[in-house]
């Protein structure tokens, strides 16, 4: 291939772009009214609009995007993460409009976006799987509380089609079953286009570890070892590392192996990433979910490994299914060194639950990137974060000879940076990364809850200049 569109924006747009400019590739951005004079837009070698800043108008409109791919050449459309990332509809009218998806195959993202569905593969592919329920259509909700005793209480709501920790509620009590469910098939009927959800099990402590995987489409494919992203906020990963800190290597070569022999399974191509929830407390894991896609926390991968992620997506999807040229990364040659963290900076609010804070970035500067630190970012000194797209500013990612390193190398890092005219997360990240549990490893998916309080004090207190 040589002219890509990105059909994305942002941190991964500019990711993507590196990848092509790497590899001699041209590439062409498009932009809503509100990315005009946007980062990704002035990376890219072409560029053009595609309406309004409204996403369902610009971003998630893949008629507007194919016709402009088509209209500039280009032989390939990366997706990135997010929008039309894993859309089925999309990727079969790139393949029917002779555009070469960088992506896995319609059915794979229709297989494995469809939770109930992934759960049912991952089972016949011998992949331990929690208790879950059958789907519920909307408005239809015939025996569900009797299919959540089954389940049993603690148990989560999730939307059939959800992502990115979207359309998922915990419910502790059945007198708060059907409200829950109700409120959960509302948002992903809005947000998915499907209303349907499945009932899950909730492991009270839970770790959320990942596999990075990479099939490729012959059924062979490889893993690339663990993300432990335990660390989120509303069901959304905020820092992400790997190694997985205190996790016992033979479960950490079931885990992988798991995920490989999925993704084999199902024919997989490119690259992917196999969700696991691990219980802290038996060390039991099973699988949450499949992404079809390249991850935000791809980086973190990258450095600890030293393949990068997006070209080797880029080469398999110009190989085609004959993988003609393509050199294939055996699994003997893949391997880990020291250890890398990403923390995700976001325009938000944390002592107002994290919500959204949209406005100038008056003030932006972080660090140079370095050998062992690497910043990805779409926006610069002066942009604005709109109200209209996700509020992420920048991902910060280090590396360290082994954890202890990272850590300090992150907190010097953050300790460097500095942003203002938005309220940010900029501080928060540096209470947790000090927190006496994060720094011990001692890990789940609740402690950004457990320990908000104590977390927004030290924020809070850091921010108070010292008496003279």
């Amino acid at each position: 291939m040589k002219r890509i569109l990105i059909a994305n924006r942002g941190e991964i747009a500019c990711r993507v772009i590196r990848a092509c400019k790497a590899l001699g590739i041209e590439t062409v951005a498009v932009y809503s009214e509100a990315d005009a004079k946007a980062l990704h837009v002035e990376m890219a070698d072409h560029a053009v609009a595609i309406g309004p800043a409204s996403p369902a108008e610009s971003y998630l409109n893949h008629e507007r995007i194919l016709a402009a791919a088509v209209a500039q050449g280009a032989e390939g459309v990366h997706p990135g993460y997010g929008f039309l990332s894993e859309n089925t509809a999309f990727a079969r009218a790139a393949e029917a409009a002779g555009v070469v998806w960088i992506g896995p195959t319609p059915q794979s993202i229709e297989e494995m976006g469809d939770k109930e569905r992934a759960r049912e593969i991952a089972k016949a592919a011998g992949v331990p799987t929690l208790p879950g329920s059958r789907r519920f259509a909307l408005d239809d909700l015939a025996g569900i509380e009797e299919a959540a005793v089954a389940v049993g209480y603690p148990l989560l709501v999730k939307a059939t089609g959800g992502g990115g920790g979207i359309g998922m509620r915990l419910v502790d009590a059945p007198e708060k079953l059907l409200a829950s469910v109700s409120a959960t098939q509302q948002l992903a009927a809005k947000s998915f286009k499907d209303g349907t959800i499945y009932l899950e099990r909730y492991v009270p402590r839970a770790r959320h570890v990942e596999i990075q995987v990479f099939g490729y489409g012959d059924g062979s494919a490889v893993h690339l070892f663990e993300r432990e992203c335990s660390i989120q906020r509303r069901f959304q990963k905020i820092i992400e590392e790997s190694p997985a800190p205190g996790l016992p290597a033979e479960l950490r070569a079931r885990m992988a192996k798991a995920a490989a022999a999925l993704a084999a399974h199902q024919r997989y191509r490119g690259p992917g990433t196999v969700e696991f929830i691990v219980d802290a407390d038996s060390l039991e894991f099973f699988f949450l979910e499949m992404n079809t896609r390249i991850q935000v926390e791809h980086p973190v991968t990258e450095m600890v490994t030293g393949w990068d992620l997006v070209q080797q997506q880029i080469k398999l999807a110009a190989a085609g299914p004959s993988l003609a040229g393509f050199e294939k990364i055996a699994q003997e040659n893949i391997a880990t060194r020291g250890a890398a963290i990403e923390c995700r900076l976001y325009a938000e609010n944390p002592a107002k639950n994290f919500f959204p804070s949209p406005g100038p970035l008056d003030v932006f500067q972080l660090p140079p990137a370095a050998p062992h630190l690497r910043v990805d970012t779409g926006v610069r000194q002066g942009d604005v974060i709109t109200p209209f797209y996700d509020p992420m500013i920048a991902k910060m990612i280090v590396w360290g000879e082994n954890r202890d390193a990272a850590l300090a190398a992150m907190l010097a890092a953050l300790e460097a940076s500095r942003i203002e005219g938005v309220k940010n997360n900029l501080a928060f990240l540096k209470a947790v990364i000090r927190h006496e549990d994060f720094a011990a490893g001692r890990l789940d998916t609740g402690l950004v809850e457990r320990e908000r309080a104590r977390l927004l004090e030290a924020m809070a207190a850091a921010a108070v200049p010292a008496a003279l």
